[in-house]
């Protein structure tokens, strides 16, 4: 059987080519958030067991990993010399990064790890989205100064020794806030998003940090080869909170999608004629009138946003309202929704919160059970599998938020849960024999976060034009 880390090289020549001849998904690495006083670690799991293998334990506590990335990817396409054997770990609460040897699939073992100190001396810290580029080094997103304040910029290791090589721009060039990043050489462009600042969304969603300006609501241009920060795009206050972004897999397509949390809006990013960038809001989930909860209005907050690696269908997640969706985005300027399933969240009916107003439903969602046990939280982090039919989810967001909205979930532990993909005619439902339980850990309940496949994934795999690239042999 052809499994995953089988390839010579680092990754697939394109997108069709993952989707077509890549693999079933055999395992995937989930970080996991241990309570304060425990270690996080690394889980492998066995997805045709639907149990976790091994855990890797990280050396520190209080570390929060978070998302992850790999050394290699299909950025590195031609490179026959490259293996993605080497799992990049950022820990935003710590400002670690720990690299895992992941050359034995089933049991990784930790490499070596970039101290906070290191990242201090060059005023970052908070370490988010990690991406390998074609030239052979590590780039990881920033989204704080030494001291917890607002600060976007980037970090490049060497991919081979994993040192700190210095920040990416040139300069001191940075943006007011940092998350997430996609960089497209084609069109010499790199595309950057903002949370907020540190030393604010880690006390929890505070609505006076909003009023202060401490979220961000911008899309930030960088030059690719300039290093330079070329244009800000102000999304306004329906943008509050641009986090996950996405180019179209295709790498001579100028556009994609970014999430923005807080209103649950999603907007297309594209190329104008005049070289400049710009972007359109093309989905809005509508706030619920409720009472029992924050605030009178609950938006959606859409945490994160992933597409089909044929373009074809946008998914995201809810997490406030508990929902997942997909959208036919054959037209991207006119997405039509196709699938939604409710897995929990805050409206369900008998919990604390009552809706009083609802322009979507016409009925809170029931409770959702799973092999007898309740979905304590809500959906958040999504992975669609290489052929686009098994979409997974986990709930954790971030340990201070999870224990604002959604405690019972923090004491029972976190889910993985598998979504049935219609990519025909569109649709989802959920697998009711699929459940990965994060209750039932050797030390206790954890938070589960981010997926990754060893053999790379929809969201981590950044391609480059056919014409840059040549095929490495199986």
């Amino acid at each position: 059987m052809f499994r995953f880390g089988a390839r010579t090289g680092p990754g697939y020549a394109s997108p069709r080519d993952a989707m077509t001849k890549g693999p079933r998904e055999e395992l995937i690495y989930v970080p996991c958030i241990a309570p304060a006083g425990r270690h996080d670690y690394l889980a492998t799991v066995d997805l045709n067991k639907q149990q976790v293998v091994h855990r890797l334990v990280m050396p520190h506590k209080n570390d929060e990993l978070h998302h992850s990335g790999w050394n290699a990817c299909s950025s590195c396409h031609g490179d026959c010399s490259r293996r993605r054997d080497r799992l990049v770990l950022p820990a935003i609460g710590s400002s670690r990064v720990y690299i895992a040897d992941v050359s034995r699939p089933r049991a990784p073992a930790l490499l070596t790890t970039v101290e906070p100190e290191e990242l201090a001396a060059l005023n970052v810290s908070t370490p988010h989205t990690t991406h390998c580029l074609g030239t052979g080094d590590i780039m990881i997103s920033t989204m704080g100064d030494r001291n917890g304040q607002g600060r976007g910029t980037f970090i490049l290791l060497d991919g081979k020794t994993f040192k700190l090589k210095g920040t990416w721009p040139a300069g001191d060039a940075a943006a007011p806030f940092g998350y997430d990043f996609w960089y497209q050489p084609y069109f010499d462009v790199l595309i950057s998003t903002e949370w907020g600042a540190p030393a604010a969304f880690s006390r929890g969603l505070d609505p006076a940090d909003l009023a202060a300006g401490r979220y961000g609501t911008h899309l930030n241009v960088w030059g690719w080869t300039s290093r330079r920060l070329l244009q800000r795009i102000d999304l306004g206050a329906e943008g509050v909170m641009p986090l996950e972004i996405r180019f179209l897999h295709d790498p001579k397509q100028p556009q994609g999608f970014v999430g923005c949390a807080l209103n649950a809006v999603v907007y297309r990013f594209y190329l104008e004629p005049d070289g400049s960038w710009a972007a359109e809001k093309v989905i809005q989930v509508p706030p619920k009138s409720v009472t029992g909860w924050m605030l009178p209005e609950m938006p959606g907050v859409m945490t994160d946003i992933l597409l089909s690696l044929d373009d074809r269908y946008l998914y995201f997640s809810n997490w406030a309202h508990g929902d997942v969706r997909q959208y036919d985005v054959s037209d991207p300027r006119r997405p039509r929704l196709v699938g939604q399933v409710f897995l929990g969240g805050s409206i369900v009916r008998g919990g604390p919160v009552t809706v009083t107003r609802d322009t979507e439903l016409t009925a809170q969602p029931e409770p959702v059970y799973i092999k007898g046990r309740r979905i304590e939280g809500a959906p958040q982090m999504l992975q669609l599998s290489l052929d686009g039919r098994r979409l997974y989810v986990t709930d954790s967001l971030y340990s201070p938020w999870d224990k604002q909205f959604y405690p019972q979930m923090v004491k029972r532990g976190t889910m993985m849960l598998q979504i049935d993909v219609d990519t025909e005619r569109g649709g989802l439902s959920l697998n009711k024999d699929f459940l990965v339980d994060f209750h039932d850990e050797p030390d206790g309940p954890v938070l589960a976060h981010e997926m990754r496949y060893p053999g790379g994934d929809c969201t981590s795999d950044i391609w480059l034009a056919p014409e840059a690239t040549k095929p490495c042999s199986l």
